[in-house]
């Protein structure tokens, strides 16, 4: 996933967490100073996937909040399992989260978290070995139906983010990053939001919010705004700059999509998820095709259920072929999205996204000897049409081997599944669900 695309059929060298050599002259078990060698033989090895919009507390809500719309779905069930989350249910979730994504070849996330005990999620984050930009959900105009516990003052919101960014951004050999993380229009004042683009100018930090995902959201947005849309609305407050990543873009009309790119705003794609809240299908063509950059995201379990990354790059290329025509989104163009455009919304393109010299070594083996994956003519074809989460064979972060041969390496899946249906049980209880 170079800047040319190449397909090179060879060896890839690692050193200290980063990649330091590749190509068909290599030798890497000969290579002087190695202590491991993976055997990727039989299997495309390509960049870890970078999912640009996720919610690891929200991995144990799984099933328990399916069949709803959007602004149901938030006051009738997430909102209160959020308000419900204490730290030992925050960690069980994120564990559950973090082994799907490394057995399923994610290797780095953008994820907003609930309103409180961020801490919780960021230590459980240090030890899995993922890579993350994490977001504490800033609310200070939640909606009447909000629990109280997601309702909180917005100076005391924006010091904890910033003492969140004071502690973590950079730590665990640089995985862990902090973004703001208003959570949409809806739920945030326009002073909040205000506050939220200077610090992120002043501090040097990415934004992260939902914008646009649904109807009847644009509308609550437009009737709060004075009549603006929601990216107008954004602009308004100063937040619309290349800083601001902006999950789903479902509802964006062309002004605003022009707006976009005039800015360098960026627009996170999770199809997934938009088709299960019955929320529309985003104009991703249409917005690439300004030059905005579009990167993909499951979301969260909750209005999803899987976090598999394969799933994603599928229907992003069929909705766009339904509602564009055959070919509007091409297999490489989806697995550029998945990877390049992604390091580039988490302003880590120079570090992430791409198999080359001095980038850190984040990478996974999709295995190619299922049935499945036969004939393999095409490798982009292959991994967006036909690949599936279960075919990879090996993860890698930073240098450390997080999955070999299927199975997690440091993590115990069964251990970490038994836990999360007892802190899903134990949170239904404390929400009254």
């Amino acid at each position: 996933m170079n800047d040319r695309l190449e397909v090179v059929e060879g060896g890839v060298l690692v050193r200290d967490g980063r990649i330091v050599d590749i190509g068909p002259h290599l030798d890497v078990a000969s290579a002087p100073g190695v202590d491991t060698v993976i055997d990727a033989a039989q299997g495309y090895l390509l960049p870890g996937f970078v999912q640009t919009h996720i919610h690891l507390c929200q991995t144990i809500f799984r099933g328990l909040a399916d069949d709803l719309a959007l602004l149901d779905w938030l006051k009738r069930r997430v909102w209160p399992l959020e308000a419900a989350h204490q730290p030992d249910t925050l960690r069980a979730s994120t564990r559950l989260a973090v082994a799907e994504l490394l057995r399923t070849g994610t290797t780095s996330v953008l994820t907003m978290e609930t309103v409180h005990d961020t801490e919780a999620v960021l230590e459980t984050l240090a030890q899995t070995g993922i890579r993350a930009t994490v977001g504490k959900c800033l609310m200070d105009a939640a909606s009447p139906d909000a629990p109280s516990r997601l309702r909180e003052d917005r100076v005391r919101g924006m010091d904890e983010s910033l003492a969140l960014h004071r502690e973590w951004h950079g730590a665990a050999n640089g995985r862990l990053r902090i973004a703001l993380a208003p959570r949409f229009a809806i739920s945030a004042t326009r002073e909040l939001l205000e506050a939220v683009a200077a610090e992120a100018v002043r501090a040097n930090m990415i934004v992260h919010t939902h914008a646009s995902e649904n109807r009847d959201e644009v509308m609550v947005v437009r009737e709060l705004s004075g009549g603006m849309n929601n990216m107008e609305y954004l602009a308004a407050t100063g937040l619309a700059t290349p800083r601001l990543c902006a999950a789903h873009c479902v509802w964006v009309d062309e002004r605003e999509q022009d707006l976009m790119a005039e800015r360098g705003v960026k627009a996170l794609h999770c199809p997934g998820s938009n088709l299960k809240l019955g929320s529309g299908i985003a104009p991703v063509t249409a917005m690439r095709a300004k030059g905005i950059s579009v990167s993909i995201g499951a979301d969260g379990a909750a209005c999803n259920n899987r976090l598999d990354m394969f799933d994603e790059m599928r229907l992003a290329a069929t909705l766009q072929a339904v509602s564009q025509g055959p070919g509007a989104l091409p297999a490489r163009d989806v697995m550029w999205m998945a990877t390049r455009e992604g390091a580039h919304a988490l302003g880590l393109a120079d570090e992430i996204g791409s198999i080359e010299t001095g980038k850190r070594a984040d990478f996974i083996v999709v295995d190619r000897q299922q049935p499945h994956m036969a004939p393999g003519n095409d490798p982009y074809s292959m991994l967006v049409y036909s690949a599936r989460g279960t075919d990879v064979r090996t993860t890698v972060v930073d240098g450390e081997v997080l999955v070999r041969d299927f199975q997690l390496t440091s993590l115990d899946a069964p251990a970490i599944a038994s836990e999360a249906r007892q802190a899903a049980r134990i949170l239904m209880q404390r929400a009254g669900i």
